[in-house]
């Protein structure tokens, strides 16, 4: 049975894609993972069955993570992984969704015109773009309205956004390339060269998720971990600490804390009055490590806190977003980028 299903919220994640559909929720919680065979470029998985097969596959399949750092790195991916699961959502709908895709702060116009042009020819009627941090900010249930200033930190799989919001609009911003994925790759090298052991991505993962931490009064524990020993070709298993993730990611979060610390430096005088105030928001998955609310305590000597379900944050935001398609309110959506798609 045929039915209007609505207009679509986007969190194209380098790590994992949201689907937010109007009046219904999140819909979609995928990983950004597509497998194809090689020799027919035939879609054989996507989502949480294809991350599965990273690293596992044989020679004429190959499993493929189509976006980096934020950016479309592979745009034929996107399009067909982005098109698989609008498909598969919006099976039985009578015409097509207009969709609201987040992206970085620091996103290039080329980048911009990629997305857009990705989620167009995956099957959206109209596509607008909205920065990642203001979405976190409207997904963590923060009041935008007042000219009351307010700060978000959004780390996601490949960018970490850190944005001062007031009236609606970002009034500064910083993204840089280093969060989850960079916490992911920081781990694969310590465990290398600390121990002689090379562990897959997934390992790696698991292990921040575990036992990660970024600072040095939290908890330790220890758990047990696989991977190829260097010297002998051979599995082994070792155990890591948290004091080893700590000294992985050291690094990491500094560059972090030299974003968040470098939005402050550009915020007029009376919104980071209002900051100290209302307090720093940390959104996204790689907000949830262990230790990072502390850390931002600690250098910024401003409260802070994680927002709740800190992942599903620009998923929300998109979703609250939709409401503003008809009006396109400057400083909300910007109209710049609505332009974009339609000269394109």
């Amino acid at each position: 049975m045929f039915r209007l299903i609505g207009d679509f919220g986007v969190d194209l994640g380098t790590a994992n894609v949201l689907i937010y559909a109007e009046r219904r929720g999140i819909v979609l919680r995928e990983p950004s993972v597509i497998a194809v065979d090689k020799n027919t470029g035939k879609i054989l998985q996507v989502g949480a069955a294809a991350r599965n097969m990273l690293g596992r596959t044989p020679g004429n399949v190959v499993a493929i993570r189509p976006l980096r750092e934020g950016a479309i790195s592979d745009y034929e991916m996107t399009e067909r992984m982005l098109s698989s699961f609008f498909k598969k959502i919006s099976r039985f709908s009578l015409i097509k969704p207009r969709v609201i895709v987040s992206v970085p702060s620091g996103i290039t116009e080329v980048e911009e015109r990629a997305v857009i042009q990705a989620a167009t020819n995956a099957g959206a009627r109209q596509v607008y773009l909205i920065e990642e941090p203001l979405a976190a900010a409207l997904g963590a249930g923060m009041d935008l309205s007042g000219a009351n200033g307010k700060m978000v930190v959004d780390i996601g799989g490949g960018t970490t956004d850190v944005a001062v919001l007031s009236m609606n609009g970002i009034v500064v911003s910083n993204s840089i390339k280093v969060a989850g994925d960079a916490f992911d790759d920081a781990i694969i090298r310590y465990l290398r060269r600390r121990y002689s052991v090379l562990v897959g991505t997934n390992t790696a993962e698991e292990i921040k998720m575990a036992v990660g931490t970024v600072y040095e009064g939290s908890e330790s524990v220890t758990m047990r971990a696989k991977g190829r020993d260097l010297k002998t070709g051979l599995p082994r298993e070792i155990d890591v600490s948290s004091s080893d993730v700590l000294e992985a990611l050291r690094r990491s979060a500094r560059q972090i804390l030299d974003a968040v610390m470098d939005a402050l430096e550009h915020t007029p005088p009376e919104l980071v009055a209002d900051i100290s105030q209302n307090g720093i928001v940390l959104t996204g998955g790689g907000s949830q490590i262990r230790g990072m609310v502390q850390l931002v305590e600690e250098r910024t000597g401003i409260p802070a806190r994680v927002a709740d379900d800190a992942e599903s944050c620009v998923a929300l935001g998109c979703g609250k977003s939709l409401k503003w398609i008809s009006s396109m309110q400057e400083g909300t959506i910007n109209i710049a980028r609505r332009k974009l798609m339609e000269e394109g």
